[in-house]
């Protein structure tokens, strides 16, 4: 079984029709992937899910592990990148967490097959990312929370573990994704609308804003 880390490379079919055919296969593998899950989800099934042959399939991700490794893979990296893009010394802490929570809900609106098969591989041991959640994860959850402890010497950020902050986050977000068919359920509606996701992210901004203070406490001093 291949590490899935943040250097690994998709397999290296160059030129258009590469550009044009990998994205188009890997958004059929999410969908497919998150509604059967890796043991239940067949190749051919992804194949006619973005109406190509089986054999263009298989000529870009050799085998079912491999295109499972690469729908995982791009998943993880945009996760990554959002946290990158905000998460930097050169934001305020309140203007950093609400883009990044804006990021991650607008994720989970728009693909939430995505997110439910990060959560369907946790829950079933995540076998194909531990060496990922080990290495590339972890080593980015510390670059992030050198930025907290930043903003927390500045007065900036009020006193709360940047680790488990980031989990909290992570959970309040995700939950729109994985959690949705309870949430619609409970609102007695068939789907989630903007006017959901938005009073989300400001219910969830009412619990941090008290954590990410606007100025220096000794401002007025």
């Amino acid at each position: 079984m291949s590490a899935l880390t943040r250097d690994n490379k998709t397999p290296s079919k160059s030129g258009t029709p590469r550009r044009n055919t990998v994205p188009q296969i890997l958004n059929a593998a999410e969908m497919v992937f998150a509604a059967r899950g890796f043991a239940g989800a067949r190749v051919d099934d992804i194949a006619k899910a973005c109406e190509l042959p089986k054999a263009n399939v298989l000529y870009y991700f050799g085998t079912k592990e491999d295109l499972y490794q690469a729908t995982l893979k791009r998943l993880l990296m945009h996760w990554l990148d959002d946290a990158d893009q905000w998460f930097t010394p050169d934001h305020k802490p309140l203007e950093a967490v609400e883009g990044y929570i804006r990021t991650k809900m607008a994720f989970s609106r728009h693909r939430p097959e995505a997110s439910r098969i990060f959560a369907y591989e946790l829950l079933s041991g995540g076998c194909f990312i531990k060496d990922f959640l080990c290495g590339t994860l972890r080593e980015h959850v510390s670059r992030r929370t050198e930025v907290f402890k930043h903003w927390q010497k500045q007065r900036l950020m009020g006193d709360i573990d940047p680790v488990h902050f980031l989990f909290a986050l992570w959970s309040l977000t995700q939950s729109y994704a994985d959690m949705q068919i309870q949430m619609v359920a409970v609102l007695g509606k068939d789907t989630l609308n903007s006017d959901d996701f938005e009073r989300g992210v400001q219910t969830i901004m009412k619990l941090v804003t008290p954590i990410c203070l606007l100025v220096p406490q000794n401002a007025s001093s």
